[in-house]
């Protein structure tokens, strides 16, 4: 993958009078590891999707906010405790800024929106341009010219209006840019709000409130939704107060009408929900546990996937480019990955791990033996992900580490700024840690987990362990990963596990259990019995695993195969069907 933008350097696709333009809005997106547009796990997807995207030769736009300080960089003092700073960076530098110019109302001020632009290219040469409103101009109010700065940061009422910016906005940039979508697809429901002005074009000049159903249902006929969380606490709510404050009293009151509050609140998802053709959640199982949060609905299933050029170590892609030469264009053919020797297979992770210990090296100034085996746990620090399960019994775990001879972990993730809760798993963390770390069993947190430090993480252990509270990991990402440089996983059936996870040749199960203590007692039998014996004492078995994670899971797992179904059911399922009917027929008069 290739990218550009530098200057107008390649001008963007033109894309104005494609009747097929797909609309792709996310609050944040990750398109360059310099560039702080993302937090986690929902905008790696997102820039993961513009990049097959690209690579597929998809007509899209992506439009999402600035953020021109960033989430932020995270700092651990000795004990784990986190602080925070801004992430400011300079969007001039690497942006082209678009020339036209629109107003939304947010609590009854005019504010002006601008957008600059990045165009992403894929690895045929085929461009998708990605917009990023900024407010930060002079003739805003103060206040009004700081609501693009922080990715989810301050209260209701700033994420509220960054959400009026993204949806209402951005429909409006794309319409100055005379860029007129067949489809827009919210990633997320934070950008739910995009509903709202295409509801408006729709009545062309009459009041919000004489909005019928069949004005939805013209409005469904173009929205597609992907919900991606079944934590209650990821689904956006606002009072009555905060709607009808922010948005004005007639886009409140026809959500409202419209059955887009529950509990009394305004529900961004229910607004998505309400407004949508197509809705699916990111994984089998989470799809079952959003119809039973939102039982009213259809949602149906599109397993999340992963960048494969983006997420495959050099060393590994070297060796994919040696064997199966078309695994960059079309993610399928690493299928082809169950005839690569399994000794090349570990020669190029043996290369990440010499990569990820010299990065441990120096951050931290501790040396890992390559020789040792390595868990790796990696993601946000929130509360269900439950980073500290593994130390639920940490005598045990030392021993195990005591009876073969070694074991090394290596922790990273953020906790949100305001999750005090999350901290605190870091630092029990940082304290079993200081405790635990011996000549046997190795401990360390790295600071900042990021687009870099993540590649180098699910590239360089031999183990990426996942052990969320069930149902609340909806798909999960970074065993994807891990998968495409032949890292198995240990983790919880739940999110994509379920579907990825065949026992013994693509990693191992966490049984299911009602309790932590029975859950981590599976996580330590697993080590002790299964995957410890085999790294040691079975080394070529070992090897055979990891081939089977890149050939199996690899294989499908990615945003390749993931955009081919959003084109193939969401997008465009009548051009699909009429496709699938014309090749049937021809087959039948063959």
């Amino acid at each position: 993958m290739t990218f550009s933008n530098q200057n107008g350097d390649h001008p963007p696709v033109d894309i104005s009078n494609n009747e097929s333009v797909v609309a792709y809005f996310s609050m944040e997106i990750a398109v360059l590891p310099s560039m702080p547009t993302y937090s986690g796990g929902l905008g790696v997807l997102a820039g993961d999707t513009l990049r097959s995207a690209a690579d597929l030769g998809l007509s899209l736009v992506a439009v999402t906010l600035i953020h021109r300080k960033g989430y932020f960089r995270q700092h651990l003092d000795a004990a784990g405790f986190q602080t925070e700073e801004n992430q400011p960076w300079q969007p001039e530098e690497v942006l082209t800024r678009e020339e036209p110019r629109v107003t939304v109302m947010v609590e009854n001020r005019s504010v002006v929106v601008r957008a600059w632009r990045f165009d992403l290219e894929g690895v045929t040469g085929h461009t998708i341009p990605i917009y990023f409103l900024d407010t930060d101009v002079e003739e805003n109010d103060p206040r009004d010219r700081a609501l693009t700065d922080h990715l989810y940061g301050g209260d209701g009422d700033y994420r509220l209006a960054q959400e009026t910016i993204l949806g209402i906005a951005g429909v409006r940039i794309l319409n100055a840019l005379e860029i007129a979508p067949a489809v827009y697809h919210m990633n997320e429901g934070h950008a739910a709000l995009l509903t709202l002005p295409l509801l408006e074009n729709q009545l062309n000049g009459r009041g919000l409130a004489d909005a019928t159903e069949r004005d939805v249902d013209a409005v469904r006929q173009r929205c597609v939704f992907t919900t991606h969380t079944p934590v209650p606490a990821g689904h956006d709510r606002f009072s009555g107060e905060q709607a009808i404050r922010i948005l004005g009293p007639d886009r409140a009151g026809v959500l409202e009408r419209l059955g887009c509050y529950h509990d009394g609140l305004l529900n961004v998802t229910y607004i998505a929900l309400r407004f949508s053709r197509f809705v699916n959640g990111v994984a089998m199982q989470h799809s079952k546990v959003s119809r039973q949060m939102f039982p009213d609905y259809t949602i149906d299933s599109i397993t999340n996937g992963v960048h494969a050029i983006t997420w495959t170590a050099p060393s590994m892609q070297a060796l994919f480019d040696r064997s199966i030469p078309h695994w960059r264009t079309d993610n399928l053919y690493l299928r082809a990955a169950i005839d690569i020797p399994e000794v090349e297979i570990a020669a190029a992770h043996g290369e990440a791990k010499r990569v990820l210990f010299n990065t441990v090296a120096n951050r931290t100034g501790n040396t890992f033996d390559p020789e040792i085996f390595t868990i790796g746990f990696g993601r946000r620090a929130a509360t269900y992900k439950r980073a500290d399960l593994l130390f639920h019994n940490p005598e045990r775990l030392l021993s195990i580490a005591q009876e073969f001879g070694g074991l090394q972990i290596i922790y990273s993730g953020k906790a949100h700024p305001h999750d005090d809760p999350g901290k605190a798993i870091i630092r029990h963390v940082y304290e079993v840690a200081a405790k635990l770390n011996s000549d046997f069993l190795r401990i360390i947190y790295l600071e900042n987990y990021a687009w870099e430090l993540g590649a180098q993480l699910t590239s360089g252990v031999d183990l990426w362990l996942n052990n969320p509270q069930r149902p609340y990991e909806a798909s999960g990402t970074s065993g994807m990963k891990a998968a495409l440089n032949g890292v198995p996983s240990l983790s919880i059936l739940d999110g994509w596990w379920i579907e990825g996870c065949i026992e013994g040749f693509t990693g191992w199960a966490i049984e299911d259990f009602d309790t932590e203590q029975e859950e981590s007692a599976s996580l330590y039998e697993k080590l002790e019995q299964k995957i410890l014996p085999l790294y040691y004492a079975q080394p070529l078995q070992w090897q055979k695993v990891m081939r089977s994670s890149i050939a199996l899971n690899g294989s499908f797992f990615n945003t390749n195969r993931m955009l081919r179904q959003y084109i193939r059911n969401a997008y465009y399922p009548e051009k699909a069907m009429a496709y699938s009917a014309a090749t049937l027929e021809s087959a039948l008069a063959k």
